[in-house]
């Protein structure tokens, strides 16, 4: 490290993204990523009239793409704040509205960026523990006076709250801020926007990096308040006021209104989701009730961390967290069909090898 580094930076953990390794062709299921194409309309709209104009700036304000969010999801544009992908958007509220040595509490066994960023910006953060079965008790968020994060569905476990439970959370204090990350809602799940409409201290964030299969466009965006939205717009213009390319734009804007290809892409996820978890409980795989696009596993015979290594020496990436209370899991990414059904066979391989190593 160089001299310059801030003090409380140099033993920074930063965060670690699904590993993206180039030596082979890989079936890739570690970074909850999407193995379908985006709409159709994004071919469409990243012409090559756009590509000609690339030598000037996009629209600091992304006015197209707030109005098309908007629109999809009935509240006004100026309730809209894009960025780019959800990293960025919860960034920018970790910038916007927590201070040093503010008070801040999410899940112990959640999303790792939540975490980086709050070290980052030096928060006072308290990890809550999560039940034994690896779900978020609503009691201890509707008991603390610390601001919330939350991911709902969680990741890397996959289990959901109701709607319900967050507005518990959310109505009793109403100067505490909370912050949903609904990157997984689209599979099955119901969001928290409508609240937005009655909660000014209830900020929603999404993504179109899975269910909209953009995650290498980089396109996220948050719903709140207006007010909230300004103060996240201010703290943009002093950081990054061009922070979303005109690609992403335009393919956001053109992705988020087919809503008709969203569905047909969630259906065929939720469907393979279905058949590939039956088919692990019938191999005795323990699998976390799912509500995202992934599957949270474990298995009696075999740790997870062997588990991860197998499997990527045949080809098949998944994630594996070296953690004390998940150590024994992995988590797995629905792929295609295909995908999937050469990760069965090499899964059933797998442990046709273990037994006969024990025998």
């Amino acid at each position: 490290m160089s001299y310059f580094l801030c003090d409380e930076f140099q033993k920074m953990e930063p965060y670690i993204p699904g590993e993206q390794p180039k030596d082979q062709a890989y079936i890739k299921l570690n970074a909850n990523e999407s193995s379908l194409p985006p709409s159709p309309r994004v071919f469409d709209a990243v012409s090559q009239s756009r590509i000609r104009g690339m030598g000037h700036y996009a629209d600091p304000h992304c006015k197209q793409l707030r109005k098309a969010i908007g629109d999809v999801y009935g509240v006004n544009a100026d309730r809209v704040f894009v960025g780019n992908g959800a990293d960025e958007v919860l960034g920018f509220c970790f910038m916007s509205f927590f201070s040093p040595r503010m008070k801040l509490c999410f899940p112990d066994i959640t999303y790792d960026f939540y975490r980086t960023y709050a070290k980052t910006n030096r928060i006072d953060f308290e990890q809550i523990p999560l039940d034994a079965d690896f779900h978020v008790n609503v009691e201890d968020y509707i008991a603390t006076d610390r601001d919330i994060v939350l991911a709902n569905p969680n990741n890397p476990t996959g289990l959901a709250l109701s709607v319900s439970d967050i507005e518990r959370v959310v109505a009793v204090r109403p100067k505490r801020l909370v912050i949903i990350d609904e990157a997984y809602i689209d599979y099955g799940n119901e969001s928290c926007i409508p609240l937005t409409e009655k909660y000014a201290n209830l900020i929603v964030v999404q993504t179109f990096s899975k269910s909209r299969n953009l995650a290498g466009a980089r396109i996220g965006f948050a719903i709140a308040s207006k007010e909230i939205i300004e103060d996240m717009n201010k703290i943009k213009f002093t950081f990054n006021p061009f922070n979303m390319s005109a690609f992403a734009l335009a393919a956001g804007s053109a992705a988020v209104q087919d809503t008709t290809y969203l569905e047909k892409c969630v259906h065929s996820v939720l469907a393979t989701r279905v058949r590939v978890q039956k088919a692990l409980e019938k191999m005795n795989f323990f699998v976390a009730e799912p509500h995202a696009n992934f599957l949270f596993v474990s298995h009696p015979y075999i740790s997870g961390g062997e588990l991860c290594k197998m499997l990527k020496e045949r080809g098949i990436l998944v994630r594996h967290y070296d953690e004390a209370r998940i150590r024994d899991y992995v988590r797995m990414t629905i792929g295609t069909g295909e995908e999937m059904d050469k990760v069965l066979q090499q899964l059933h391989e797998i442990l046709q090898e273990v037994k006969a190593c024990e025998s």
